[in-house]
């Protein structure tokens, strides 16, 4: 006997064979897929006390999230477009001015948020840019991964060094007050270990932890100098080695033009690499990784994708994985993929000129089978079959703008959103249930992220940043402080 039957749906398994079953059917049994198939099929062989009535929604695999940042979802939209704004609070924020509960509540938002688009499976950086991270000490990753597992959703986070100079300075904040402290590299890697070994491939691989390091690119070369180059050289080489040595998903976030060139040359790549934004690559940048089988995370609808393009159809072309990125949640971007798929085609068509880039289906496997192969996760997540995790998603194809019931397909990826997600199951386990999610209750999770917003606020005299500028309104280009 099966824990949980679905029935009566339009299953679309991202299987090997990219089954769309019409009056489909999934089995589960614990936290595992045992049969899909036909409803009738499955119905004759097995039952369970849990049956889902799937008539009118799709059936489909989690959707998985390649990059994003933890840390942004109490941030969002401060400075109102101004994007050295934006990075002073992200600076601020997430070394001298955050507690750990501001990184728990953020973490149940931002989980919160991907739970109700459906998104089972996400990486996120615990921080903000490619160097800001709040690794000063493991307890604001701990309560990141407190935070995720009281929501149910998978969270795959990276915790890493920041670029030199070193020491930087950090701040815990006690009754009001902070605490400075002078934070080394080591002291980073020590973090880094400590939450390796207290939460990887914990909650039943729900939280897993990867290693990032700062992205190198042409402008430190002369910006750090030779000294403190040779330093962040030295740091990026141990904490790949690290991350190699445990068998981790290795990450680095802005790469652009040269940039991959760069991490050729210091031994970082490899089929456990992933590098976000990628933009601007070269031709032989392009050649590296496929023959590294390096995987690369686009991330669309991020201000990095208007100022350089990612090569994705070159990418695909030579044989590398790519998977969508929200890069949510900041400064002007949600976590829901089905936005960011939309966006990916329009983005590549544009550019190509030609509507035939991108179906559909090869869209809708960026998010789901693809992305679980750039995490290395492809054996258990991606696709519904026989053996993998049941993270299962169920969409609300009865909305009039899905309507009429045909072209399931074509439907989900075109003219879906994240606010149609009914139903999702993660490890065999109903998380979200008629929109409503059944671990933690919503409005609670709301009313923390509120309180922590505020007291942030209060720590860092950043509330004129909430200020609506000039520019808004009435003018079709903002002025010179949002272009930099």
């Amino acid at each position: 006997m099966a824990d949980t039957l679905i029935v009566n749906g339009i299953v679309v398994t991202i299987d090997g064979q990219r089954r769309v079953i019409e009056d489909g059917a999934v089995a589960i049994e614990k936290d595992r897929i045992v049969a899909v198939g036909s409803t009738a099929e499955v119905t004759t062989r097995h039952s369970a006390p849990k049956v889902i009535d799937a008539r009118g929604k799709a059936v489909m695999p989690g959707l998985v999230d390649g990059h994003a940042h933890a840390g942004h979802g109490l941030i969002k939209t401060m400075g109102g477009g101004n994007g050295a704004l934006w990075y002073q609070a992200c600076e601020t924020v997430y070394t001298v001015a955050s507690t750990e509960a501001f990184w728990h509540a953020e973490a149940k938002l931002a989980a919160l948020e991907r739970l109700k688009f459906g998104v089972t499976t996400g990486v996120s950086l615990l921080g903000g840019g490619d160097t800001i991270m709040r690794t000063d000490e493991p307890a604001y990753g701990a309560a990141h991964c407190a935070g995720v597992v009281e929501v149910g959703t998978r969270s795959v986070v990276a915790v890493g060094s920041t670029r030199p100079p070193h020491p930087r300075r950090y701040a815990r904040w006690q009754g009001g007050s902070s605490q400075d402290r002078m934070v080394t590299f080591a002291d980073q890697l020590a973090t880094c270990r400590t939450l390796i070994d207290d939460w990887h491939d914990t909650h039943g691989g729900r939280i897993r932890i990867a290693l990032i390091t700062p992205t190198l690119r042409d402008e430190h070369v002369a910006e750090l100098g030779a000294e403190m180059l040779g330093e962040a050289k030295a740091q990026a080489v141990a904490m790949r080695t690290l991350s190699r040595d445990r068998g981790l998903v290795f990450t680095q976030d802005g790469h652009t033009t040269g940039s991959v060139k760069f991490a050729h040359a210091l031994g970082l790549l490899g089929p456990d690499a992933l590098l976000s934004h990628a933009t601007g690559l070269t031709g032989e940048e392009v050649a590296i990784c496929a023959e590294t089988d390096t995987r690369i995370v686009h991330n669309p609808s991020a201000v990095a994708a208007i100022l350089a393009r990612c090569p994705v159809t070159e990418l695909m072309e030579a044989g590398v994985t790519v998977c969508i990125g929200s890069d949510a949640t900041a400064p002007d971007r949600s976590g829901d993929l089905f936005r960011h798929m939309q966006q990916c085609m329009h983005y590549h068509r544009t550019f190509h000129r030609d509507p035939s880039w991108l179906p559909p289906g090869k869209t809708l496997e960026m998010v789901t089978i693809d992305a679980a192969r750039a995490l290395g996760l492809d054996a258990e997540i991606g696709s519904l079959e026989v053996g993998k995790k049941a993270d299962v998603v169920l969409v609300d194809l009865r909305r009039p703008h899905l309507y009429p019931f045909n072209m399931p397909v074509f439907r989900l990826v075109y003219f879906a959103n994240g606010n149609d997600v009914h139903t999702v199951i993660v490890d065999g386990e109903v998380v979200l249930e008629d929109r409503k999610p059944t671990r933690v209750d919503e409005g609670a999770v709301l009313d923390e992220a509120q309180r922590e917003t505020e007291l942030m606020l209060e720590r860092t005299g950043f509330r004129s940043m909430l200020d609506t500028p000039d520019g808004f309104w009435g003018t079709v280009r903002a002025g010179p402080e949002f272009r930099d």
